[in-house]
């Protein structure tokens, strides 16, 4: 027993290590430099700065384009993975991949991608000219970067709504339906509750990154539309603020610790 306890230990050794230098030291960073001003005196003012009126717009529109972008990834996530759930691939690594494989192409390369496709004189105005159609001014528009923000965002939707679809013992469906029940009431009372907690965990895994993003506000955005994560990495690499840069990040940790207490809760609902 001790010697398992000791192999174990060991094992772990690497990850502690990881989490300890990229995980802890940069949030303990954060932390010091948010919670101190030059002098390394104790104060709030950073993290209050929220409520500037620049800061305070960005954050709001930075929520708006999130709950957007978030919601439009889980109309368009449920029905593809009721669908892929239902088929009953017999791969679920063939699906996964599926998804993950548009991933493995550089993020940035990605949104560059569909800057040359929604410019002025992209692409898809380009094509719209030749058929003798009016272009569309959507680049540097909220609408690009909720655009951006789907695509890049939306396989993080469909991953665990799939996953939980799939666990749903067919059994339980067939038995809503010997009650008498039709689809609409299957699906509201029986298929919708047992897939929350995949629901849950797809809005976390979407709505933080579309929160904090930068760079996709930034080439698909302008610089006419600022985001709080513009504003941050501003402070970071423009006006070298880092502590008024770290204050803001931790208004954005709290948010991210709502959403990873509401996915723990609803893990532990589902065990």
């Amino acid at each position: 027993m001790i010697t398992n306890k000791k192999t174990s230990a060991l094992m772990a050794s690497p990850y502690l290590a990881w989490a300890l230098i990229f995980i802890l030291v940069p949030l303990g960073m954060i932390l010091f430099y948010g919670l101190t001003d030059d002098t390394g005196a104790f104060t709030f003012a950073n993290v209050a700065a929220i409520m500037q009126a620049e800061h305070f717009k960005a954050l709001i529109l930075a929520l708006e384009l999130s709950v957007i972008s978030t919601v439009v990834c889980f109309f368009l996530a449920y029905p593809l993975g009721m669908i892929l759930a239902k088929n009953k691939m017999s791969s679920q690594g063939i699906i996964t991949t599926l998804f993950i494989l548009p991933m493995w192409m550089n993020f940035l390369l990605r949104t560059f991608a569909w800057m040359t496709l929604l410019e002025n004189k992209g692409v898809i105005n380009g094509i719209l000219g030749a058929l003798h159609l009016p272009p569309i001014n959507i680049i540097n528009t909220p609408s690009a970067i909720v655009l951006g923000m789907v695509y890049n965002f939306l396989p993080f939707m469909i991953l665990p709504i799939y996953n939980s679809l799939a666990k749903i013992d067919e059994n339980v469906i067939n038995a809503a339906r010997d009650l008498g029940a039709n689809k609409f009431q299957t699906f509201m009372r029986v298929t919708l509750p047992l897939t929350v907690p995949g629901i849950i965990s797809g809005v976390t895994m979407v709505f933080i990154p579309a929160l904090t993003t930068f760079a996709i506000s930034t080439m698909l955005g302008g610089s006419k539309i600022l985001l709080i994560g513009n504003i941050i990495e501003q402070e970071f690499t423009l006006t070298y603020d880092w502590h008024l840069g770290s204050g803001l990040s931790i208004v954005l940790m709290i948010f991210i610790v709502i959403n990873m207490v509401v996915d723990a809760i609803s893990e532990r609902k589902e065990d």
